[in-house]
């Protein structure tokens, strides 16, 4: 493990100390979720952010229709046996 040493608000800090007596949990154990979770977040709305920007270009959307096209063909092809 690692430490790490930051300052917050005092606000957040008081929030922080409430939710920890309220779950009966460290501050650490609370913020390293925390952290994780908003970390996931940026990630998969990341992830979401790519296939808006992909959901415009035509090159790969003919691409994808291609593909689609020959899968189609293979699964006749399959069928017929």
């Amino acid at each position: 493990m690692v430490t790490f040493t930051s300052s917050l608000p005092e606000k957040t800090i008081e929030l922080l100390n409430e939710m920890a007596k309220k779950m009966k949990a460290p501050k650490n154990e609370i913020i390293n979720r925390a952290l994780i979770h908003y970390l996931e977040a940026i990630e998969r709305q990341q992830y979401i952010n790519s296939f808006k920007k992909l959901a415009g270009d035509q090159e790969l959307l003919d691409l994808a229709e291609e593909g689609m096209a020959d899968y189609y063909t293979q699964l006749e092809n399959y069928e017929k046996k």
